[in-house]
């Protein structure tokens, strides 16, 4: 009997809430009708923001040894970015433009993502191409290091080579004054043969001093030859390995500053830009102030009749 009695009571209730609500059904009405109007008003004339994003490749190059490095830390680069263009900038309270955010790509190797909100779209460009101007000036300098390094090794490269290439030149010189010598050697060595060809008909003192000389020139034969095989040795070297190699070294220094292996940061694809503001948001402002006008109404109505019930046991 009692829960049968709750339950009326109950549905008394809700029925006397309904009542009241349609009773006030103008109150209800007017009160959320003026909250939207008030919603329309202020969207209408908020002044629009637009928005630009952008992702940041940081510039990186290649070592001799076929490895390739980033240009700058990713983690201190964007700090200093955010630094330059957020945290100096929070004070400027009539600026029309601001970059928004800074920040690592998650998941993306050497990318940074960039954000910038301003009244217009072309103003939210301009503020994406100046974090992009200053990136490519700062990287800019440190990659034409890299550069001018590369073309003083280049050059000193070409000098070696040249005084190496005056090396052979001394050294073929050396090579035909000890061909010469052998030549020379070689027809006294004939000349004293056919003179001890009649060894027996000699003097035997003669035959001594030219068994002596035969044997001198023989050695400066061996002398001479012996010279002569190690410049050529030495110049086979030096033109195939030494000359050769810093010729490959060249090379590769080359090709170390042509543009796909050595990149300056720039921007990945194009800024995005969106011809509609995303503040403030026409649609979901007046839906929520509709929501909000409506449901305040009926508060206010229960509040209402709260207060005129408490007067009511006062009385």
């Amino acid at each position: 009997m009692q829960e049968q009695k709750y339950i009326q009571e109950d549905e008394i209730d809700l029925r006397e809430i309904f009542k009241s609500i349609f009773e006030r059904k103008y109150f209800i009405l007017i009160f959320t009708l003026i909250i939207t109007i008030l919603a329309i008003i202020y969207v209408s004339i908020k002044t629009p923001i637009y928005e630009a994003k952008a992702v940041i490749e940081i510039g990186s190059y290649k070592t001799e040894s076929d490895e390739v490095r980033v240009v700058d830390n990713l983690n201190e680069f964007s700090k200093k970015l955010s630094t330059i263009f957020i945290d100096l900038r929070k004070d400027d309270i009539e600026k029309e433009s601001e970059i928004t955010n800074i920040s690592i790509s998650k998941g993306m190797k050497n990318y940074i993502e960039i954000s910038s909100q301003a009244i217009s779209n072309d103003l939210a460009l301009k503020e994406i191409e100046a974090v992009l101007s200053f990136t490519k000036d700062e990287h800019g300098k440190f990659l034409n290091d890299i550069k001018e390094k590369n073309k003083i090794q280049i050059s000193n490269i070409d000098n070696s080579v040249k005084n190496l290439q005056e090396q052979i030149v001394n050294i073929d010189r050396k090579i035909e004054l000890y061909e010469k010598n052998v030549i020379n050697l070689e027809e006294q060595m004939k000349f004293v043969l056919e003179s001890l060809k009649n060894i027996n008909s000699l003097d035997p003192s003669i035959a001594a001093l030219k068994l002596m000389e035969k044997r001198d020139i023989s050695n400066d034969i061996i002398s001479n030859k012996s010279q002569l095989f190690d410049l050529m040795i030495k110049k086979e070297s030096i033109s195939n390995l030494e000359i050769n190699k810093l010729i490959e070294r060249k090379k590769i220094l080359e090709s170390l500053t042509l543009d796909y292996n050595i990149k300056n940061s720039d921007i990945i694809g194009k800024i995005q830009i969106n011809d509609y503001p995303v503040k403030p948001k026409k649609a979901l402002v007046v839906v929520v102030s509709f929501v909000t006008g409506f449901i305040l109404s009926i508060f206010i109505i229960f509040f209402m009749q709260f207060i005129q019930g408490l007067k009511k046991e006062e009385n």
